[in-house]
């Protein structure tokens, strides 16, 4: 690729092309991530206000659906994404972005709009902190990382127990871990992302779907984040 003009030398220090690749990769990933909650947010708002919509998704089988597809699709971009056009990617990034509206529509029966709207804003302010120092520090975050993963395994594990023993302090203890885990991932994630920049500018299209699976890991540290604090933060309806 050609660094040319009548201003600039032909030849640039390689450090400044490094720090580029990564800056335009990590505002691509931050892009879809945004526009991915703009399709979450708005789809949950639609159907929050919509009482027949409200009572087809979460008062009949179709909630099963709504539940395990967007599962099912970030599995999907996660095992098969290099055999994906970085259209079939986006596309399906879009969807699994609906889904996720669809299927967290729930909290506005649960929760008051201004207390998730209050929530949503330490959930950015949190997100946005943790994601620049994962982008700016020095220290490898990797060990950390796989702590970060066996720690998820293990909260996965707590919630699908209590989800049959209905104990309120496991409720509110894997709550706590669950908020510190999220806000430990997006660091790393961030991290990570950096590193996938170089792995993938040689190749456009492996540079769009890696935003993609950058934005989709991105999106689920927030998402999660924000639900674990509105357990905390939120005001019941």
């Amino acid at each position: 690729m050609e660094y040319r003009n009548s201003d600039k030398p032909f030849f640039l220090d390689q450090t400044q092309v490094s720090a580029d690749v990564e800056a335009s990769f990590i505002s691509k990933v931050f892009l879809w991530m945004f526009v991915g909650l703009l399709i979450t947010g708005f789809t949950a708002f639609s159907v929050s206000n919509n009482p027949t919509w409200m009572e087809a998704i979460h008062f009949s089988s179709l909630r099963w659906l709504v539940m395990l597809a967007p599962i099912g699709l970030v599995i999907l971009m996660g095992t098969r994404v290099h055999k994906m056009s970085a259209v079939a990617t986006t596309v399906t990034f879009f969807v699994f972005s609906t889904l996720m509206g669809l299927s967290l529509s729930y909290i506005f029966m649960i929760y008051t709009a201004a207390s998730i709207t209050n929530t949503f804003f330490i959930s950015a302010a949190t997100f946005g902190v943790m994601a620049a120092y994962g982008y700016l520090t020095k220290r490898d975050l990797t060990k950390m990382g796989s702590l970060l993963y066996m720690a998820l395994v293990g909260l996965i594990i707590t919630s699908v127990v209590n989800w049959f023993i209905g104990s309120s302090m496991i409720y509110w203890i894997s709550s706590g871990f669950g908020v510190l885990i999220f806000v430990g991932l997006t660091a790393y994630d961030t991290q990570r992302i950096k590193q996938m920049a170089h792995e993938a500018s040689q190749d456009e299209e492996m540079m769009q779907k890696g935003a993609i699976l950058g934005a989709l890991s991105m999106y689920l540290n927030f998402v999660n984040l924000f639900l674990y604090l509105l357990r905390f933060f939120g005001g019941r309806d």
